[in-house]
């Protein structure tokens, strides 16, 4: 089998473990249906117990809310609905005293269109007239082929310029024009405002979309998002992050998450990652496409167990020597893990823990998204008002142009939607799930009063302690950060199997990604077994194991 070498190099981001919260959706404080700062300072106390050492907060900057914070109009103000910058001050010192680190979400790819530099750059105000790409010509002919990650032409008409502008998402989120370098002055500026108040890093939103290839040519059809190989990892990436490294992020000690859009592989990722990268690790879409049919994403297949391992085991071998790896399955982006990659039915409990396994286990730095620890799943649409995502309403409306009914992409939008990741925390079983006194924004899952953190803390085998077991095992077992891997099985249909080690120890990671029960060969005769999820786990060990459905062991030797 492949083994790679481990990395020495010891940083603090390696060894942590990521909590996103997605302030929109996770606790309420003042009753009007909206997630907000004073809400998470509530929710520190829970944070700190379950053990994670960094939070990851998505936008919480002023912000029409076109999607939902990731159209920005202000990078120095804080959106109101969320609070102030007073609170946003007491949110970092809360955390900070309680040693967990916060990274702020970077968007710089595109701003809002009610964005200062962009109402001035309509106006044709020779100081920010570059600032975004802007084509004059036929109102009726855009400028290329290109189309948004959102549906739809890339480009727009502003009537108030006399010229088209390039959004590869919304309508309301111009692209910025990185070649301009006043441009690149402003956003290390700022960058550099955020660092100063004491933050520990940035997640950069799709961050390999910022350089587009010369003239802008029109892309190839036949592709789910035409024109990504003139704007995905385009010819000036590398040399904006060195200088954004060299001006900005080489002065800090802090955590760097670029967000690759497009097919980024590991093999195009080594530049960006490791001792000479300006980044500390990518979040990439390979794995997460091992359920996805040659349509794009709302093209929905079975899981190709192959393709997740195939994926996932050329990461951890290619960031080996010199990189590391971001870990995740859920975030605000992504449907449920649990619902995806599980069973949220008669497994729910069974699955999640086995993807928790999977998770904690592989090279790299786990992210937990907020509800991800109590198995939170997927949501239902009931009729097409439930819908918020401005993603899975231009899909809708498409599908409707095209003649298809609510009720025909209903089980699409079900196993798809962005909105799957974004119904409220539960936090107990009483109305609202906890998280408002208020109308909430968008409706709470419907399972709220048997899925919520008060029944999981209070159930010693719940998820949420399982979370808990495996965040402390990672904290005392360097072998969970710094050892070595190797895949074993590698063709097996069900399973999922490797092994890590560092100098005298190791583990052997079982994984039973569906609910069948194999039977496998593995080498764990003279093994503990250090953790499973079942409760009932065997004493005594042979090779020959016989796994349960989604069921997951780690043996220590």
């Amino acid at each position: 089998m492949n083994s790679t070498s481990r990395s020495t190099d010891r940083e603090w981001w390696k060894e942590a473990v990521v909590y996103q919260i997605y302030p929109q959706s996770f606790n309420d404080s003042n009753g009007d249906g909206v997630g907000d700062i004073p809400g998470i300072i509530e929710k520190v106390d829970y944070l700190d117990a379950l053990g994670v050492d960094v939070v990851w907060l998505n936008p919480v900057y002023e912000s029409p809310m076109a999607d939902n914070g990731y159209d920005i109009a202000d990078y120095r103000s804080i959106h109101p609905e969320y609070g102030t910058v007073n609170d946003w001050e007491r949110l970092l010192e809360e955390l900070h005293d309680r040693d967990i680190r916060l990274i702020m979400d970077l968007v710089v790819n595109h701003t809002s269109d009610e964005h200062e530099w962009f109402q001035r750059s309509r106006r044709g105000d020779p100081e920010y007239e570059d600032y975004y790409y802007w084509r004059e010509g036929d109102p009726e002919e855009p400028p290329n082929n290109w189309e948004s990650f959102f549906g739809g032409p890339a480009w727009s008409w502003d009537d108030e310029r006399e010229a088209w502008y390039l959004h590869l998402f919304d309508e309301k989120q111009p692209d910025l024009n990185w070649r301009n370098p006043d441009v690149r002055d402003d956003i290390f500026d700022m960058m550099t405002w955020w660092l100063d108040k004491g933050i520990d890093g940035f997640r950069m939103d799709v961050i390999n979309l910022i350089s587009k290839t010369e003239g802008l040519p029109d892309g190839e059809t036949g592709t789910p998002t035409i024109g990504t190989e003139h704007f995905a990892d385009g010819p000036r990436l590398g040399e904006y992050l060195d200088e954004m490294n060299e001006r900005v992020l080489s002065n800090y000690d802090v955590m760097t998450v670029g967000e690759m859009a497009g097919g980024m592989t590991a093999e195009d990722a080594e530049p960006y990652v490791g001792e000479d990268g300006p980044l500390s690790m990518i979040i990439h879409f390979e794995h997460v496409h091992a359920d996805v049919g040659e349509g794009g994403k709302w093209d929905v297949v079975e899981l190709d167990l192959d393709e997740l391992r195939s994926s996932l085991h050329d990461w951890q071998t290619v960031m080996a020597e010199d990189g590391w790896n971001c870990l995740y399955l859920d975030n605000h982006d992504q449907p449920r893990a649990v619902s995806r990659f599980g069973d949220d039915g008669e497994y729910r409990e069974e699955s999640a823990k086995m993807l928790a396994t999977f998770l904690f286990t592989l090279q790299g730095t786990p992210f937990v998204f907020q509800g991800q620890e109590i198995g939170m799943t997927n949501t239902t649409f009931e009729d097409p008002e439930k819908v918020r995502d401005v993603e899975s309403k231009n899909f809708l409306n498409a599908a409707r142009d095209r003649g298809e009914s609510f009720e025909d992409v209903r089980p699409l939008l079900e196993a798809r939607s962005r909105d799957n990741a974004r119904t409220p925390m539960q936090w107990d079983d009483s109305e609202y799930a906890g998280f408002t006194d208020g109308e909430p924004w968008i409706h709470v899952n419907d399972n709220y009063t048997e899925i919520n953190v008060e029944a999981a803390r209070a159930d010693g085998d719940s998820i949420w302690q399982y979370y808990r077991e495996l965040i402390d095992l990672r904290e005392e077992r360097e072998v969970f950060v710094y050892g070595e891997y190797e895949l074993l099985l590698p063709d097996h249909d069900d399973v999922y199997a490797y092994r890590r080690t560092l100098d005298e120890e190791a583990l052997l990671v079982v994984c039973n990604f569906f609910e069948g029960e194999p039977t496998v060969e593995l080498p764990v005769e003279d093994a503990n077994l250090l953790l499973g999820n079942y409760p009932d786990l065997p004493d005594e060990q042979n090779d020959e194991i016989e796994l349960r459905p989604y069921e997951a062991r780690i043996y220590e030797r």
